[in-house]
This record gives structure tokens, sequence and C-alpha cells, in this order.
């Protein structure tokens, strides 16, 4: 993992994505082992944190990795890490794997989440850097990131006695900030006016909601419960979706182009098809229709 450059460096590269999305090669199966999961739609069985699950290889690797959705485990094609898997494995522990050095397991398997939970916040300060409107803020981004990475580094011992809400707290009001940045410049770009739905903003209850080809540019959508919803062929361009919950939304033909604060696991909840537009960060599901 390169130390972050200075302020003066090009902020697309500060942080490489590919440090922050899933390496599951340099990974010791950490989502498989250290996480629970209940029997539901989503998993085939019952598992307990720190118990490994039943498909979990020898080698670190899933043996029904290429059917996962036939074999009921689709919460597994849904979760990402954000890289934070390969973090704790090849950084924090050294390379050692839960296996090979068992006493170091419990610990391993209780820094993970927290891991995962500062790459997430990397993963939205990269966003939030590559944005031109948020240049006035950039220097307390910077210093946010630089703030964020060095947590990332600490040893076991610290990081598990580490407040990743207060972190958290320090770093959504400037994402919020951003947002606002961003939303108010792309209305001056977009021709015409916005015609946001009344009942779309912030946490918004959009469950099951009749969305289609509906204008959604630059709308306040953190937090919003959008399960099931029918998104297809909606304008999503510009828009805050950072918290959104994207479950069964049906995206097809919906634009996401440069929406705010997408998470590759939010797509990977959807419903999407070819036609969909998604943010050049992410990649489009393998399980979404052709």
């Amino acid at each position: 993992m390169p130390d972050i450059p200075s302020a003066e460096a090009n902020d697309r590269e500060i942080i490489p994505l590919s440090h922050l999305r899933a390496d599951c090669e340099s990974c010791f199966g950490l989502c498989c082992a250290a996480l629970p999961f209940a029997a539901s739609s989503d998993f085939a069985k019952d598992k307990a944190a720190g118990q490994p699950c039943p498909e979990l290889r020898d080698d670190y690797r899933c043996g029904i990795h290429s059917k996962l959705r036939p074999s009921g485990y689709r919460g597994c094609t849904v979760y990402d890490c954000f890289g934070a898997g390969q973090k704790v494995s090849q950084l924090t522990f050294e390379g050692r794997g839960w296996k090979e050095a068992p006493d170091a397991s419990a610990r391993m398997f209780e820094v993970f989440p927290i891991m995962w939970q500062l790459h997430e916040l990397l993963w939205f300060l990269t966003d939030a850097l590559s944005r031109e409107p948020a240049e006035p803020i950039r220097h307390e981004l910077l210093q946010a990131l630089r703030d964020t990475d060095e947590l990332t580094r600490l040893n076991p011992d610290k990081l598990l006695q580490l407040s990743v809400s207060a972190q958290r707290a320090a770093v959504n009001p400037l994402l919020h900030q951003v947002s606002e940045l961003v939303r108010q410049e792309a209305r001056k770009r977009f021709k015409g006016p916005l015609r946001t739905p009344k009942k779309a903003g912030r946490g918004a209850d959009l469950i099951g909601a009749k969305l289609r080809e509906a204008d959604l540019r630059c709308a306040n959508l953190r937090g919003a419960y959008l399960i099931a919803a029918d998104l297809r062929e909606a304008d999503l361009r510009s828009a805050d979706l950072i918290g959104a919950d994207l479950r069964d939304t049906d995206l097809r033909g919906a634009d996401l182009t440069d929406a705010l604060f997408v998470s590759q696991s939010q797509l990977n909840a959807a419903k999407g098809d070819q036609t969909t537009r998604i943010p050049a960060r992410l990649s489009r599901p393998d399980h979404w229709q052709s």
C-alpha cells in the first residue's frame, strides 16, 4: 500500500481505486469468516461471526463462487469490502492468515469490520476529491483523506480502540458540503427546470415507489429507502445517493452517470441491465440482465 502523495499531486491518484476495491486473491477470506449472516432470501444458512462459511476452502477461496446465487447466497454477490480485506490481510497482519496464526484470528475478525468502515470513508472522500465543484474545500478533503488513511495503518490493538463513529462525524460534514456544491453547479448546467417528485428527498421512504422516468437530477436521496422501487429510465445524474438502500431497485435504463457517492454494493443489490448508465469508477454487476 503506497503512501499518499503530497497535496500537489493529482487528486484522482491520491489513493488508487484498485486499493479501494476487493482483491479476494490477496485476502484470507475475511468476509466469509468474520461476518455473521442469517438464513434468508440472501443466505442459505445461518452463520455466526467468527465462524468460517462451510463453503470456504482451505486455500481461503469460495468453493461455490461461480454459482453463489443459484446456491442461495445472493448476499455474497452484493457485499463489497472497499478493499478492507486485503488491507487487513496483507498490511495489518503482515500476510499471516487466521488459519496459520489461530492466536490472531479473533483480533483479525474484530479488526475487519472496523477497517471496512474506514475504507468506505476513503471511497467517499476519493469520490469527493474527483469533483471539480469541490475545489473550495479541497484542502479540508485532502486532510480528511490523510487522517483516515493513517487510521487504516494502525496496528491491531490501536484499531480495536478506535472510534470510527468519531471519524465518520468528522468526515460527514465535508461530504455534505461537496454534495451541495456539486448539485448546485449541476443545476446551472442542466437545461430547463428540474421536476423532482415531492416525495423524493433525504431519508425518504420510497419502498416500492413508482418512479419510472422520474426526474431525479440533483436530488438529495441520502439514506433514502428505495427498496424494490421502480426507477426504470429515471434520470439520477448528480443525485446524492450516499447510504441509499437500493435493494431490488429496478434501475434498468436509468442514468446514474455522475451520481454522487454510489458504491459497488449498492449497484450489486439493485436490478439493472446493459442500458443502465453507471458511474465510471464502478463495474456493471455480472448478474444484471444482458
